[in-house]
């Protein structure tokens, strides 16, 4: 008797996402949307290779700083002092001094143990399983493993691997009812989410603290998109509404958005768990870390930090934000995150309104299926704190325009 065949597509669908999603995608080349070449033109501005300049609103380097003095003069010193490119080999078995000395700043920096990834979605897969078996959590037991709709795709891909060591559930985003009732029908529950999310909004944390103080809900959050914009030293959405981090929570973020280096970060609570993610823990095993220079512009990253110029650059960045808010109403409106995302419709409107705002001189870019839900697509914005005002109150200008907005 031939064995049961395994249901397919219980947590991904490639074929169905690759035929209804490509359409769009193919439309956005055509329009020379994606696949762009560029180099940099001077005064915010970008070329690509017929010599059209315009502005980027579509950079996650929220506070500009992939270009600073000093953050580039980091990754030299950090290659003068090295002497090398980087050191290919697992990190259980032998790790740079200046990695472990970029860790150990950062752990200070934002106020708990540091573990470095290559990227932040490296970090996510190393974590997630070791969650989902319960290796990560202080019972040491498997916890249901509940994802938010809308948490990033990095997230939502390693759901099959989680379902090969418990329970795997998608929950509406934001809904905490629904969380509230799996924590009461299940004695252990993970919640996986993103902090500030990719395509706007920010995730209800104080709630969420609230249902782990009553039901012992473990906290996993990416928070990519708020590192260096939120908190008094960068620390991000999450962190910086936390009093600590306590065992039943995981943070893990980006390095090369609003922090201005590369590489990703896994803020954890107790140290007692770093050794299985270092020996366990997929990518964050193999032999491939942060490189010297990416290590050396974190370093002086995390320098900058400490100055007063993180709170000049965040202030200049809500300026942005609010002159643009002001302008533009969108679901976003005044949540002090910074992506927006303006409605438009259909695939087509979407890419169409890209097009012809790229035309004027602005970058944005159109967001459809499967990045956000059939017949939601828009318009993705990301103001930064290197914009001129004037080009912000501009670019809104001609968004209205565009999308065919009342003033």
């Amino acid at each position: 008797m031939e064995p049961p065949t395994p249901p397919l597509h219980r947590f991904r669908n490639n074929a169905a996402a690759i035929r209804i999603g490509n359409p769009a995608w193919d439309e956005a080349r055509q329009q020379g949307l994606i696949d762009l070449k560029v180099e940099l033109a001077g005064d915010d501005r970008l070329r690509d290779l017929d010599d059209h300049r315009f502005v980027n609103l579509c950079s996650c380097s929220y506070l500009g700083l992939h270009n600073h003095p000093a953050i580039l003069a980091g990754a030299i010193a950090a290659l003068e002092r090295a002497r090398t490119l980087d050191l290919p080999i697992s990190r259980v078995r032998i790790c740079l001094t200046l990695l472990d000395e970029l860790e150990t700043e950062l752990s200070d920096l934002f106020g708990g143990r540091v573990i470095s990834a290559v990227t932040a979605s490296a970090a996510t897969a190393g974590v997630l399983p070791l969650l989902a078996s319960g290796h990560l959590c202080p019972d040491n037991e498997p916890r249901v493993m509940v994802f938010d709709k809308f948490c990033h795709f990095s997230m939502h891909l390693i759901k099959p691997i989680c379902a090969d060591e418990t329970t795997v559930l998608t929950a509406p985003h934001n809904d905490l009812d629904y969380l509230e009732d799996v924590c009461k029908k299940h004695p252990r529950v993970a919640y996986v989410a993103d902090g500030a999310y990719s395509m706007g909004g920010g995730a209800p944390v104080r709630e969420l603290l609230a249902l782990q103080d009553r039901y012992g809900l473990f906290l996993f959050f990416d928070d990519s998109h708020s590192i260096s914009v939120c908190g008094e030293r960068g620390e991000g959405f999450v962190r910086s509404q936390l009093p600590e981090l306590n065992p039943l929570t995981i943070i893990v973020g980006s390095l090369c958005k609003g922090f201005g280096a590369s590489g990703g970060v896994i803020l954890l609570g107790p140290a007692d768990r770093e050794p299985l993610l270092a020996r366990f823990g997929g990518p964050l095993a193999w032999s491939q870390g942060m490189n010297v220079p990416a290590i050396g512009a974190a370093m002086a990253s995390a320098r900058l930090h400490r100055t007063p110029e993180l709170g000049s650059l965040q202030q200049a960045l809500r300026d942005n934000i609010a002159q643009f808010d002001r302008e533009i109403p969108t679901g976003q409106r005044g949540d002090g995150l910074p992506v927006r995302l303006v409605p438009v419709g259909e695939d087509s409107r979407a890419v169409e309104c890209s097009r012809e705002l790229f035309e004027r001189g602005y970058y944005t870019s159109a967001v459809f299926f499967p990045i956000v839900e059939r017949g939601q697509a828009g318009l993705r914005v990301m103001v930064r704190a290197d914009n001129r005002p004037e080009d912000v109150l501009a670019f809104a200008g001609a968004v209205r325009e565009v999308v065919g907005m009342a003033a």
